[in-house]
């Protein structure tokens, strides 16, 4: 309740910082026009960092009521500019994962689906990895030449000629998030699910696309643990699309285990690559197999085409829509891309079946090699990493190499096996590997 010294926002039509924040610290419902003028004057200025961490922490204890969050969200997205992909003459089709070890799904996902029908365009909007977690423009900028910046003319001729694009987002897109997040971030309120939520739609809908699939990612090398926390966050962001007029819908896929055989940067590129020349797949990459199609399904069936990705896959069909993708951001395939100058194998301690990789530490440890930031604005090795020489479920003998780490810095060797010393389990038994998709949310 509001007291009589704490007035509510809904009372004057004129806001100041300290009655919204008080308002939502009482548990009050935020009234449209409040919710407005404190994310425009916060962008703009005239709110202080302290009072925006206010009420950060007053949402994170108090939540938001679904018409707050919608109203919070276009707020969000006002504040800079929208892609208007309507003249494109496509049905526009996008991804987003909440972020994993190893999840290089995008750069396989992106070419996949556009070669599956010329009725659709792509157009994925990416960013560099923090933390654990890898970046899919980190990634892609490991190949010579290729940039991640494209103009409105840039994106819409890339589009209309092959089909699917990644790119950074600009500088104007819901810049009102880029200030929140980093303040979320040093004010302990990065685990709302309702400012995770916002934070992730705010920039996909603002990205201009009709139809959109979210990867929510469960587990330890995960931002989400367990499926309930999962599943809140997924059928919030869907609800915050549908209430935007984007079509919505969230696949929860497991990240206890490493994704693929790769987990760096030119290495989860050449693992894609082998994916998109077709063929048979690897079984150290069945499981990353498995999520992208799997989120192919989804987007196809979203758009209406009737199509299988699992055979156009398979017939390398998508690999020449990869090719022209990083042709076009000046990506230069030919060219050798940035191997780590030191390898260091890491052997099985006994015979037995390997039950568990915890993702976690794989992160940290690919992170400690140079694979990724410790801090915003950390350099990386672009060759840097590990490989998953043997998957969870498969016998392995004692001495037997399981793991290859690779660093430019052959000291951070030690580091990085401080981390996995205890990230491999070996049972006397074959355990069962479950499947990588949990649930699908609509």
């Amino acid at each position: 309740m509001t007291t009589a010294s704490s007035p509510k926002p809904s009372s004057t039509k004129h806001w100041d910082a300290v009655s919204v924040i008080i308002a939502k610290r009482d548990g009050e419902v935020l009234p449209d026009d409040a919710i407005r003028w404190f994310i425009n004057a916060y962008t703009e200025g005239t709110v202080a960092d302290e009072q925006a961490s206010a009420l950060a922490m007053a949402v994170f204890l108090n939540g938001l009521t679904p018409p707050e969050l919608a109203t919070w969200t276009e707020a969000m997205i006002d504040t800079g500019d929208r892609v208007d992909h309507s003249a494109l003459g496509r049905i526009t089709v996008d991804k987003h994962s909440t972020g994993g070890v190893g999840d290089k799904v995008s750069l396989i996902l992106c070419p996949l689906v556009a070669a599956c029908s010329r009725e659709l365009a792509v157009p994925q909007l990416a960013g560099r990895g923090l933390g654990h977690t890898g970046g899919t423009i980190d990634k892609m900028e490991s190949i010579p030449g290729w940039r991640p910046e494209l103009t409105a003319a840039e994106m819409k001729a890339m589009l209309l000629d092959v089909g699917a694009m990644i790119a950074s987002a600009s500088g104007n897109i819901a810049p009102a998030d880029k200030k929140l997040y980093a303040l979320r971030d040093t004010t302990g309120t990065v685990a709302s699910i309702p400012l995770i939520a916002s934070s992730i739609m705010s920039k996909k809908i603002a990205g201009g696309t009709q139809n959109l699939v979210l990867d929510v990612k469960i587990g330890r090398g995960a931002f989400m643990t367990n499926v309930g926390q999962a599943r809140e966050l997924a059928e919030t962001m869907v609800g915050i699309g549908q209430r935007a007029g984007v079509k919505t819908v969230a696949l929860l896929t497991r990240m206890d285990q490493p994704l693929g055989s790769m987990i760096g940067n030119t290495v989860e590129v050449n693992e894609s690559i082998e994916l998109l020349e077709g063929g048979d797949i690897a079984p150290r990459s069945q499981d990353l197999a498995d999520v992208t199609l799997a989120l192919a399904v989804e987007m196809l069936d979203m758009a209406g085409i009737d199509a299988d990705p699992a055979a156009v896959l398979a017939s390398g069909a998508a690999l020449p829509v990869w090719e022209g993708m990083v042709a076009a951001q000046g990506g230069d395939l030919s060219a050798p891309r940035p191997v780590a100058a030191h390898e260091q194998i890491v052997e099985a301690p006994s015979d037995g079946y390997l039950a568990d990789y915890r993702a976690l530490d794989f992160g940290i440890a690919a992170v400690r090699l140079g694979a990724g930031r410790a801090r915003k604005g950390d350099d990386i090795s672009f060759g840097a990493g590990i490989e998953l020489l043997v998957k969870p479920g498969s016998p392995v003998s004692a001495g037997q190499p399981i793991l290859r780490l690779m660093s430019d810095d052959a000291s951070t060797f030690e580091v990085a096996a401080d981390v996995l010393a205890d990230a491999t389990t070996i049972a006397p038994e074959p355990s069962e590997i479950p499947d990588p998709v949990i649930e699908r949310i609509s």
